[in-house]
């Protein structure tokens, strides 16, 4: 049986999809209701050890798909109860249920983009423009007290996966489906210049189920590197509209980081600091090279992930 954290969010649903599918055993710890017939369901919290405690018992691996990911929270000390500390106790948690494998997810932005003719891979540093943000920098917090746990506790296979943009179905609240959303049917969207790793989510899962019998350490799971501007064409043709797009030029997009900044000084929390918006006038390019090879990792068209989030979050079906 494998413990599943993060059950309800875009991953984990999808996570916990393809266990099921391939006749795995799951039990899910969550805080509130999950209707998924087939999972064994423990409520509790994931930040109590007592409850993670009862959760592993009779369980080989732990996969944990949960994290912080609100980014209009303003400081790093926002994210690390459940980005820093929850990993680092899950290592406990394991190693005292005698569990063997530990999957955890973190994000590509724990590794400096490449370029397109040099992208980046699991031996590039963290860099700019994501240390200057909170989220990441807690993300990068938990790898480190992972991979720092493992390096003492060779008999917990530790793997870490780093995921670019998802889009794909499952995606309640919605997360990163508010990218399609923004630009959903509306006649003029503007972008920024930068370039998004685009994946179908559910090749992650699939990644990730594989992880349960190969593979340690960091990989990317990441995808096409497309920029706002065509992403929003293609999100127009696959859905059948008409749209116009353009592109904001990088100067206004540091004086909208700037309002976002006074907005934070005032207590207005949101999602436009300087350290968000600044992420957005970057290409991300990685190389999922090692994925491929040691995970199984696969590229579904990102036309495919667009039409999987909108048939499901508006339950209307779209022609190929």
């Amino acid at each position: 049986m494998v413990l599943l954290l993060g059950a309800t969010g875009l991953l984990g649903r999808n996570v916990l999809q393809v266990l099921l599918e391939r006749g795995i055993e799951v039990r899910a710890l969550v805080r509130s209701s999950l209707d998924v017939p087939g999972v064994d369901i423990v409520r509790g919290s994931i930040l109590s050890k007592e409850d993670l405690m009862a959760a592993a018992g009779g369980c080989s691996a732990i996969i944990n798909c949960a994290g912080t990911t609100d980014m209009a929270l303003p400081a790093v000390e926002d994210f690390l109860p459940v980005n820093r500390d929850l990993p680092a106790m899950l290592c406990e948690v394991a190693t005292l249920s005698g569990i063997n494998v530990l999957v955890h997810t973190s994000t590509a932005n724990t590794i400096v983009t490449g370029t397109s003719e040099h992208p980046s891979d699991e031996n590039a540093p963290f860099g700019p423009p994501y240390d200057k943000s909170p989220y990441a920098i807690s993300k990068k917090a938990g790898e480190d007290a992972l991979l720092e746990y493992g390096a003492a506790h060779p008999e917990l296979r530790i793997v870490i996966v780093n995921p670019g943009f998802m889009l794909g179905a499952y995606d309640s609240k919605p997360s990163s489906g508010q990218l399609v959303l923004l630009g959903w049917k509306k006649p003029l969207v503007f972008v920024t210049r930068g370039a998004k790793s685009i994946l179908h989510v559910k090749d992650a899962a699939n990644a990730i189920a594989n992880a349960l019998e190969k593979g340690s350490g960091r990989y990317l799971l990441t995808g096409e590197c497309i920029k706002l501007k065509d992403y929003y064409r293609l999100q127009a043709k696959v859905c059948g509209y008409r749209q116009l797009c353009l592109e904001f030029p990088n100067w206004i997009v540091d004086c909208i980081g700037r309002i976002g900044h006074i907005l934070g000084l005032i207590g207005i929390h949101n999602d436009i600091y300087p350290h968000n918006v600044r992420q957005l006038e970057y290409e991300e390019w990685y190389s999922c090279a090692r994925a491929r090879r040691e995970l199984g990792y696969t590229l579904t068209p990102v036309e495919d992930a667009i039409r999987d989030f909108v048939e499901w979050y508006f339950r209307v079906e779209v022609n190929d």
